[in-house]
């Protein structure tokens, strides 16, 4: 015969101190926890809103990166003239090349220096990318030494006010407007005329990537075989947004291991708290106890009935450490990928919250195991005996 849940809830309010140090010592864990899984959703959901399905991207073969990778220009418009490429109604292919280096620019914040991607990029990077918006100022002229920066960058970095001149490797660049994309990687970029940065930067007739729209993106897997089985211009072809939210693996990875081990850790002292909390449960209540048994309720729902109630303090905790962790959502952060520092929102998932409760759920029925097991096995007539 099983206890009432009643039974088990309303035992909670008697050592309402000791239950509530226990709950917040959980939802401090918890909040924690989540706050981490979210820096690690907002920095993929950052990289892969830079994709779109639509689109993909071609590299040289073997490049792992926009920056590990330089094709001629021939090569490039070998892959755009391709009738898997899609093209605007003016008969032009939907095709961008775009030349990708990276910079060390002072931060803002401390005037220490840090790097940043800069992206040469022709007309038809903005209508592959519709999401890009002009917040301020103009686009750049082509043939002129002129960039617009991500808003992004733009709090990051020191000195790319729209008016201003920034040196570049050396280059002379002015700013002439400041742009969004929906919270992508390429807000953290700063974009100028393809033809001008190749001149500037000595890299003229190579292109670092192209990126395309393709007529139907389920012919990408043999567009992709027939580039690389190229032998006069071996490439390979990627979708995009499958191409940057790869470039997050192994942050991500790291983001989430550490989360894991910074859990774990401050997990073991919450399991403490929930156990020193059961246990002085169990010792006050075992006269009811011994009453519970001698009305014939069995080891197993006594058992129950105190992982319950472990389980009910531990999840108690695990939703007020996910309200807690929702304080982070919207936070910057920055981090370290293949173009340099990328500044992103963090973002609290459904999955990242799923997770926290979980973590609660383990760390109550971890805490509340052992008290709940000596519970279930004090003799009946020692258990009637105690005042």
């Amino acid at each position: 015969m099983a206890l009432p849940i009643t039974y088990s809830l309303g035992s909670l309010g008697v050592r309402w101190r000791s239950t509530l140090l226990a709950v917040v010592g959980i939802a401090l864990v918890v909040g924690v926890f989540v706050a981490l899984l979210s820096m690690a959703s907002g920095f993929r959901l950052a990289l892969r809103a830079s994709g779109s399905a639509a689109n993909a991207i071609v590299l040289q073969k073997g490049a792992l990166s926009e920056l590990g990778s330089s094709f001629s220009g021939a090569a490039g418009d070998t892959v755009a003239d391709d009738p898997r490429v899609e093209h605007s109604p003016d008969g032009a292919a939907l095709a961008s090349p775009e030349l990708v280096l990276v910079v060390a620019l002072a931060r803002r914040s401390d005037g220490q220096l840090t790097n940043l991607g800069i992206r040469g990029v022709t007309p038809a990077a903005f209508n592959l990318r519709r999401g890009v918006a002009l917040l301020e100022g103009r686009r750049p002229h082509e043939g002129l030494s002129e960039i617009i920066v991500g808003r992004r960058a733009q709090r990051l970095i020191q000195g790319l006010e729209v008016g201003s001149r920034i040196s570049l490797l050396r280059h002379p660049f002015e700013v002439v407007g400041v742009f969004s994309d929906e919270g992508s990687s390429f807000e953290s970029e700063l974009w100028g005329d393809f033809a001008a940065m190749a001149s500037a930067f000595n890299r003229p007739g190579t292109e670092s990537s192209l990126t395309v729209r393709l007529r139907d993106p389920q012919t990408l897997p043999a567009f992709d075989r027939d580039l690389r089985a190229s032998l006069q211009y071996p490439l390979t072809m990627t979708g995009e947004r499958d191409y940057y939210e790869g470039q997050a693996g192994r942050l991500v990875g790291f983001l989430r291991s550490l989360a894991v081990f910074v859990g774990v850790v401050t997990g073991i002292g919450a399991v403490f708290a929930a156990m020193n909390t059961m246990y002085a449960i169990v010792a006050s209540r075992a006269r009811e106890v011994g009453t519970l048994r001698a009305l014939g309720f069995s080891r197993s729902a006594v058992l129950m009935a105190f992982v319950l109630e472990g389980l009910t303090l531990a999840m108690a905790g695990g939703l007020l450490g996910c309200l807690l962790s929702l304080l982070t959502n919207g936070l910057s952060g920055s981090a370290w990928a293949s173009l340099g520092d990328i500044s992103f929102a963090f973002r609290v998932t459904p999955a990242d919250l799923g997770y926290g409760l979980l973590f609660a759920a383990a760390m109550g029925i971890t805490g509340s195991l052992l008290p709940a097991s000596r519970a279930a096995r004090l003799p009946l007539v020692v258990a009637l005996r105690r005042a």
